[in-house]
């Protein structure tokens, strides 16, 4: 088959794909609605293959067309970036549209007020944003730069890395809790205390991380009073006066700052998870990657 006969139709599937229907799809297009419709019909009789379910009212992708849609999706997405390489040879002015993805309560809390100022220098950006707390496959996702934090650094060569801290971890609680029991003067007083803990998705409930002097840093399971899915709502929940959090402290600013929460145990305050950014190396030498990976590295900070 002729290459350029394997481009004809995607587009347009694409577009319906993200617009949710051929109506919307032809207006971004600037194409008749039976226009778009047609060009997909014939995609679908050369793949031998039913890519929607349709409807009167919208189109959902069935199996195949998820598939087949992840990878159109990544054609589409290098050829923007290999015309937009040919574009910075002529301007360096960093322009386009560049996809960020970030961790959920970390990048509203922590990444978000300090991605304005420094896009704003950069009129032409096009930030798509992005938030996750699983680790997204750049390249099947399309997804340009991503802030991490935590699992290991990326093997595939495919991948840039840049390491930019480590989490501080403490133990807090309530002022309202500690009111109406006794403070813990030890890491053994936390058996006889209510305690609240992190809770992953998949039923797993995050260890706690325990450091003594003289002793290398140990994961400890423990019994929680509360198990709770969400960093922000974790937060809330030690606030509130449930019970002892371990909590990261960039999560936790400005309630240590306005005595919502009150650290305990200092000496048994330990790193936690590490922060880092990856990228995709086919497009670091794209301005709007570059720009973006420099910027945040010259700025995030996480304790």
């Amino acid at each position: 088959m002729n290459p350029t006969e394997r481009l004809k139709g995607i587009e347009a599937f694409v577009c319906a794909a993200d617009a949710g229907s051929f109506v919307n799809a032809a207006q971004r297009l600037h194409l008749t609605a039976s226009a778009v419709s047609k060009s997909v019909a014939r995609l679908e009789q050369r793949l031998g293959a039913r890519l929607f379910e349709r409807t009167t009212r919208s189109l959902a992708l069935t199996d195949a067309g998820k598939a087949y849609y992840q990878t159109c999706a990544m054609v589409l997405g290098e050829l923007e970036a290999a015309e937009i390489v040919l574009a910075t040879e002529r301007q360096s002015e960093p322009a386009g549209k560049v996809r960020l993805d970030l961790p959920v309560s970390f990048g509203r809390l922590r990444v978000l007020p300090l991605l304005r100022p420094m896009l704003e220098r950069h009129a032409r950006l096009r930030p798509q944003l992005s938030f996750s707390d699983r680790f997204v496959d750049l390249a099947e996702e399309n997804v340009d730069v991503a802030v991490r934090i935590g699992g290991p650094v990326p093997a595939a060569a495919t991948l840039g890395h840049r390491q930019l801290g480590m989490e501080r971890l403490i133990f807090c609680a309530a002022p309202s809790y500690l009111a109406a029991r006794a403070r813990p003067e030890s890491l053994d007083d936390l058996a006889g205390h209510d305690l609240v803990v992190y809770g992953r998705s998949d039923g797993r409930i995050s260890p706690w991380l325990f450091a003594a002097e003289g002793r290398p840093t140990e994961q400890r399971a423990v019994d929680a009073r509360l198990v709770v899915g969400h960093g922000e709502a974790l937060a809330s929940a030690v606030a509130a006066g449930w019970g002892i959090g371990q909590l990261a402290t960039w999560l936790i600013t400005d309630e240590l700052a306005s005595g919502a929460l009150v650290e305990l145990l200092p000496e048994a305050s330990t790193d936690g998870l590490p922060l880092s950014l990856v990228w995709l190396r086919s497009r670091q030498s794209l301005a709007k990657v570059s720009v973006l990976v420099e910027g945040l590295s010259a700025v995030l900070k996480i304790r």
